[in-house]
């Protein structure tokens, strides 16, 4: 009787922690549809009529085909980036035994405790000296040396569970060591490689701060600071700006989605083995 207590108890916090975190999604979702004007008298009522113009005028005032797409370049160039980097270096550090392979490891560990706000100052100056300012491309460079640390770290502890024995068959079959990575080791790297690719697309997907450092053309801009153009200096069109960030947010919430069960997975196996 009492496990049932504690069960039931249990499970009413969780309900209570669900509909804490799902508020603020709800009334994003409802308030969308609701004129400028509705918004302003109450955000807690239901919208008088299911309305997509909202939509249609924030898809086509924040321009979301171009800042969409400069959004997957950005996205796509710092995955493919941190993926391809971070799974030589881990899995190079995880088999290369020694007391400098240590010491580079725990250099990229200890890279992830130093605030950005300390280095953003320099990463712009480095980035406009290297021609990679101004660009959606030359962000995704960018984004993608912030982001091996963490996969780094990821990737070494994954590598630790495959055994050895699999790099001395392909040696010995006449395999040299690039074709046995992307043939053999690699593919065993895709529950962890899943991990970082979501974990690392909910952050270049929805930064501001970096793009802001580093993009100045509008026509460069990404979906978050296309979205930030409707706040205006003296109004702020709320409806239009939910309404594009619930646009935004679709194509992340659908691949978070279909990749979920691999993340938790993914990082336990990695971090555990580290």
């Amino acid at each position: 009787m009492t496990r049932r207590i504690y069960t039931g108890l249990a499970w009413l916090f969780l309900l209570l922690l669900a509909v804490y975190f799902l508020f603020p999604i709800y009334m994003a979702i409802v308030n969308s549809f609701k004129t400028q004007s509705e918004l302003y008298k109450s955000v807690l009522s239901w919208p008088k009529s299911l309305s997509f113009d909202n939509y249609t005028q924030a898809f086509k005032k924040a321009n979301m085909m171009r800042s969409g797409l400069n959004t997957i370049i950005v996205t796509a160039t710092g995955i493919f980036g941190i993926v391809l980097c971070s799974s030589l270096a881990g899995y190079k550090l995880s088999r290369t035994r020694g007391k400098l392979s240590n010491v580079l490891f725990m250099l990229f560990v200890a890279s992830m405790l130093i605030p950005f706000q300390t280095i953003m100052v320099t990463l712009t100056k480095m980035a406009k000296d290297l021609g990679l300012q101004g660009s959606p491309f030359g962000l995704g460079v960018v984004c993608a040396g912030l982001g091996v640390n963490m996969a780094i770290f990821l990737y070494h502890g994954f590598v630790k569970g495959i055994p050895r024995e699999l790099d001395e068959s392909a040696h010995m079959d006449g395999c040299g060591e690039w074709r046995a990575f992307f043939k053999i080791i690699f593919p065993l790297l895709l529950p962890i490689t899943f991990t970082i690719v979501v974990l690392n697309m909910l952050w270049l997907w929805n930064d501001f701060l970096l793009p802001v450092l580093l993009l100045n053309d509008f026509r460069d801009y990404t979906l978050v600071l296309t979205i930030n153009m409707f706040f205006g200096k003296y109004s702020r069109e709320w409806s239009l700006i939910l309404a594009s960030l619930i646009l935004s947010s679709i194509p992340i919430v659908v691949i978070f989605s279909i990749f979920q069960r691999w993340i938790i997975q993914g990082i336990t196996d990695g971090a555990v083995k580290g």
